[in-house]
């Protein structure tokens, strides 16, 4: 296993194939860091669900250069996706489509749809032009954790997670820390008016403000990424809004007090702080060996809901 810190057009070029001779590479995106294959590839992506211990029910997304490139893998688009891809893309949206014939099920889950992004990182877009310039269609790229686990939003946090699950021969390409922090907003555009299936940083009202269309609420009939009740959570037990023991960490905006006998984790001036540090300081958690972490979730609409489904998955396991 290689870290490259200098993520040069060679370097690309080179995972780039490697990716076609069905490795896998670690590269950052501007939510979290993925672990990629292939995604035309069933043993490498195979390989990808193997070294996470991830359900195989549990559909993957596809990462994909530009818009353009979203044919091979559906097989049809309504108007309001192609405008939410028009507004969003690149960035931290993932869009549910009817697959196409050339999306397995290995990718899918065995559902008639599929998960399509554009990252908004200049490594990950580079990477995937590279290996669209190779034959390839698209990355297959859950985060790059074991299952369950805390998304990793620098090249060091994934390397603890899955460094010792990759060979010699495949690569972490390092990007700097993650912008935006949390997982993409998943939007379901299977039916006449779009529903969100996962908050993230584009919100129900940005969706609104551009399409013109009220959204549906919320169903679990379609498994997406990051959708299980167990999710996003640290070996420490996490607590919410409430004391915790002697030691226990502590994260909260930095206008909150830390209480009595508790670490101070993280002080984030803003909601999209927040968003940004929060992997990283459930990481700093269990990295002290904490037993417990308190979180004081931030009040809101938007990002801020999402900043809060990551927290209540996170409880729920811990």
């Amino acid at each position: 296993m290689t870290i490259i810190s200098l993520c040069t057009l060679e370097a690309l070029a080179r995972a780039a194939e490697a990716l076609r001779d069905g490795k896998l590479i670690i590269f950052p995106t501007e939510t979290v860091y993925g672990v990629g294959a292939d995604a035309s590839n069933a043993s490498a992506v195979a390989r990808i669900y193997e070294i996470k211990g991830r359900p195989k029910s549990h559909p993957v997304i596809v990462h994909i250069a530009s818009l353009r490139d979203a044919q091979y893998w559906i097989e049809s688009i309504p108007e309001y996706a192609v405008t939410l891809a028009r507004n969003f893309w690149p960035g931290s949206m993932t869009l549910i489509l009817p697959r196409s014939a050339n999306a397995g099920d290995f990718l899918t889950g065995g559902q008639e749809s599929i998960g399509l992004r554009v990252p908004a990182h200049p490594i990950a877009l580079k990477l995937l032009e590279e290996f669209h310039r190779v034959g390839g269609n698209g990355i297959a790229a859950p985060s790059a954790n074991l299952f369950g686990r805390v998304s990793p939003t620098t090249a060091e946090a994934a390397m603890e997670q899955l460094g010792d699950c990759l060979a010699t021969d495949e690569m972490i390409l390092d990007g700097g820390p993650c912008l935006v922090g949390i997982e993409s907003t998943v939007i379901d555009c299977t039916s006449d008016s779009p529903r969100i299936l996962r908050p993230g940083a584009i919100t129900e009202q940005m969706i609104e403000e551009v399409t013109g269309i009220k959204l549906m609420e919320r169903e679990d009939s379609i498994r997406v990424s990051g959708s299980l009740e167990n999710h996003y959570a640290p070996k420490a037990k996490v607590l919410v809004s409430e004391f915790g023991c002697d030691g226990a960490g502590f994260i909260a905006l930095a206008d909150v007090e830390t209480p009595p006998e508790h670490i101070r984790l993280a002080s984030p001036q803003t909601v999209d702080e927040y968003a940004r540090i929060l992997y990283a300081a459930l990481r700093d958690a269990d990295n002290r060996g904490l037993d417990q972490v308190v979180l004081v979730p931030p009040v809101g609409a938007g990002l801020a809901l999402a900043i809060c489904d990551r927290i209540e998955k996170a409880r729920t396991k811990s």
